[in-house]
């Protein structure tokens, strides 16, 4: 099986920073891409940032300029640097990781999820 733990969430104030991150266990072949997501109303979770494995990224406009993602490949990890948060930002954090895992039917193309984790941005 695979796992994705995420850490980091906490309370801050707004205007504060944040640092989440992520790190993969398990029978991984490759990670192709790395993902922090968060629920959005009308849908069950948005993109907020998301980065490939030869580094390129892609953020929500909502968080440009503000938050980076950062991903380590041979530690399977990814972090998510959250600057001049708001109050809007506040949420449970999820990371998700596509890639090629070992399954008891052999390879397979699998997105993982992991628990989330809580950021509250409140004075």
């Amino acid at each position: 099986q695979v796992q994705l733990v995420e850490s980091g969430g906490g309370l801050v104030q707004p205007g504060g920073s944040l640092r989440l991150s992520c790190a993969a266990s398990g029978r991984i072949l490759s990670i192709n891409a790395m993902g922090w997501y968060r629920p959005a109303p009308g849908k069950e979770r948005e993109l907020v940032a998301h980065i490939t494995s030869d580094g390129s990224t892609n953020y929500a406009d909502s968080v440009k300029g503000r938050f980076t993602i950062s991903r380590d490949n041979a530690k399977n990890t990814v972090s998510l640097q959250m600057n001049s948060l708001k109050p809007e930002d506040t949420a449970v954090y999820y990371c998700n990781a596509g890639g090629l895992y070992y399954t008891d039917l052999g390879v397979r193309h699998l997105e993982v999820w992991g628990q989330g984790t809580l950021v509250t941005v409140s004075s």
